[in-house]
């Protein structure tokens, strides 16, 4: 915290005396990605691609199954930003290739349709020391397991006591360093502003553990996965970590790390030998390892940065954090197109953001487009309330337009990039809505997870052609592909669970059957672990007598508990489905109970998987 203080001083220092660099505007990029196995599912293989990549381009994320790649900082003139769509083309290639080779490969998206809840286990955190560290001072924070409930098409209501739910998510970052560093909070307020727009044209994150969600579901999932605040008996104002800000900016960028500092406390630490103030004294510049470290705990959806430039100068940056990775890098480019073109018009031609617009609604319309994404209403400036995909087309095209060319920005460029914004818009088809219509069109074939399977073989397939995602068929049923010996049980069980507590009658067991017409309930307690089975076998022996007649009215009947089976043969989500049909063939069983940390999460029957077992000669 001293350290932290001290960086503080040193920055307010560098403004007062005027020593950032002006006048130069650069721009830059790090793409987030997975690493996916033959079957389609997260491959903890980060290390090992690592390894073989040997380039300071590709770092590390939290997960064994992320990771990310760094562009380098490309001017914003002329042909940067088709400069950088190359060289992030090429890095990601260099990924693939070395992928094949361990017989997996890289996607693009906001968030893996096939992860599930349990490749989040701590084996598949990054073995180093600042992860660990930061997972134990976050979970000692908060206290408890962090509670997650998300509501869209379908609802997510799940528990989990680490970070590694983080690594749900990646996102494709721009940065743009400011030309007048006096002015930055003028240029966050801006980004600010239009950060709702240029989300609504970009989401492509609806689905996550097998739940239709929000249109850009990174959002609420990222801010309830760093959310370390504990619930008290009385409301009080706390910031999550992750979070849309809590007013316009103003003064200088030193009040927004004053904020950071004044509302979060730092969570990790490490060997800091710099003095800042010292290294200024020597006519030297600092690097603030302090300041930066705590500013990467703290996760605005736009970030202040500050950095030092190749010519050894500092300088300060806005950090756009909110975009998602993929459909493709064509697409990913072109939303930042679309941003930097705004915030190079708006910065100038708009001198007074809060006079035009309440800090509440530009944060509203955040969390509105998150949802519904372009198809959104929005408030605009003035409280102007419009749709916000005719925004985009009415106004903020032409605006970007003007921006690039004020910036100097090739003319080519920016009809190719602001090209592929506007047939977006005018398909109103993004990732998102490409991906929720295929799931629609893939309604009752296979089962869920085998639906989410195709969905990713298809965004394989079509990234692999680099067309813009406004070009995109929808994905069928059949871009699935037979993968079934590397598949899972979590893709064929069935969560939309029957079940009965020990002292319920037999009857209600029999008429749950009957009602929804299936073969086999679960008996579980208040707290959802297992304790019996019964089939429709042993309902019809409860509800006979000796004789084989059906028992009478005034014929004590038994309960759950009475009649259940307690010795149940089980598996979990992570079970590979040869394993399970072996085993139901073995036992001599009709179904298995899937548990997770000893609680039930669903249940996989013959009939989920009879078409698996035939297409692998499993039946007897």
């Amino acid at each position: 915290m001293r350290a932290l203080l001290g960086d503080l001083r040193a920055l307010e220092r560098m403004l007062q005396e005027n020593m950032f660099e002006r006048g130069v505007a650069r721009i830059g990029a790090e793409q987030e990605l997975f690493l996916l196995d033959r079957s389609l599912h997260p491959a903890p293989l980060a290390m090992k691609v690592l390894d073989r990549l040997k380039d300071s381009h590709y770092t590390t994320e939290l997960a064994l199954f992320n990771l990310e790649v760094n562009a380098d900082p490309q001017p914003f003139s002329g042909k940067g930003i088709s400069q950088m769509e190359d060289q992030l083309t090429h890095l990601y290639e260099k990924v693939r290739k070395v992928m094949i080779e361990l017989d997996a490969q890289p996607l693009l998206t906001g968030i893996l349709p096939t992860l599930a809840k349990s490749d989040l286990d701590l084996s598949n955190m990054v073995p180093k020391q600042r992860y660990m560290t930061l997972n134990r001072a976050m979970n000692e924070a908060r206290g408890e397991a962090y509670d997650f409930s998300i509501q869209g098409l379908d609802e997510l209501i799940v528990k989990h006591d680490t970070v590694m739910v983080e690594s749900c998510n990646a996102s494709f970052q721009m940065h743009l360093q400011v030309k007048e560093p006096e002015r930055f909070h003028h240029y966050y307020n801006v980004a600010q502003m239009v950060l709702a727009p240029v989300l609504a044209v970009a989401t492509n994150s609806p689905v996550l553990f097998g739940r239709r969600l929000w249109a850009e579901t990174r959002i609420p999932l990222f801010e309830q996965a760093c959310d370390i605040r504990t619930p008290g008996n009385y409301p009080r104002d706390r910031a999550a970590r992750v979070f849309f800000g809590n007013a316009w900016a103003k003064g200088s960028v030193l009040d927004l790390f004053k904020e950071n500092i004044a509302r979060f406390r730092a969570l990790v630490g490490t060997e800091l030998d710099e003095d800042a103030n010292g290294r200024l004294n020597e006519g030297k510049i600092p690097e603030l390892h302090a300041l930066r470290l705590h500013n990467g705990t703290i996760y605005r959806w736009n970030r202040p940065c500050y950095g030092i430039s190749e010519n050894g100068k500092p300088h300060l940056r806005v950090e756009l954090r909110v975009l998602p990775s993929g459909p493709t890098i064509v697409d990913e480019v072109a939303n930042g197109a679309f941003w930097l073109g705004l915030m190079s018009e708006l910065t100038e031609t708009l001198s007074d953001v809060p006079s035009r617009m309440d800090f509440e609604v530009a944060r509203a319309n955040f969390y509105t487009v998150a949802r519904e994404g372009i198809v959104a209403p929005i408030t605009w400036l003035d409280g102007e309330e419009v749709l916000v995909h005719s925004l985009v087309l009415d106004r903020l095209l032409p605006i970007a337009k003007a921006g690039l060319s004020r910036a100097g920005v090739d003319d080519k460029d920016s009809d190719k990039y602001l090209g592929i914004i506007e047939q977006r818009v005018r398909s109103l088809q993004t990732g998102s809505r490409w991906a929720l219509r295929s799931l629609a069109g893939m309604k009752g074939s296979g089962s869920v997870g085998e639906r989410h399977v195709a969905l990713v073989s298809a965004t394989i397939a079509r990234q692999a052609e680099n067309k813009p995602v406004h070009e995109w068929e929808k994905a069928v049923f059949d871009d699935a592909g037979k993968r079934t010996s590397q598949r899972k049980v979590s893709h064929y069980m069935n969560t939309n669970l029957f079940t009965v507590q020990a002292d319920d009658p037999v009857e209600l067991v029999a008429d749950l059957m009957s009602w929804e017409a299936i073969r086999y309930v679960m008996v579980e307690d208040d707290s959802a672990h297992l304790l019996g089975l019964i089939s429709s076998r042993g309902i019809l022996r409860a509800m006979m007598t000796p004789s084989g007649n059906s028992l009478d009215i005034d014929t004590p009947k038994p309960s759950a508990s009475d009649i259940m089976k307690r010795d149940v043969v089980t598996v979990t989500p992570d079970t590979s489905t040869t394993d399970a049909i072996l085993l139901m063939q073995k036992h001599r069983v009709g179904c298995l109970p899937v548990l997770q940390d000893d609680h039930v999460v669903g249940i996989l029957t013959e009939e989920n998987i009879l078409g698996v077992a035939i297409e692998l000669d499993l039946v007897d």
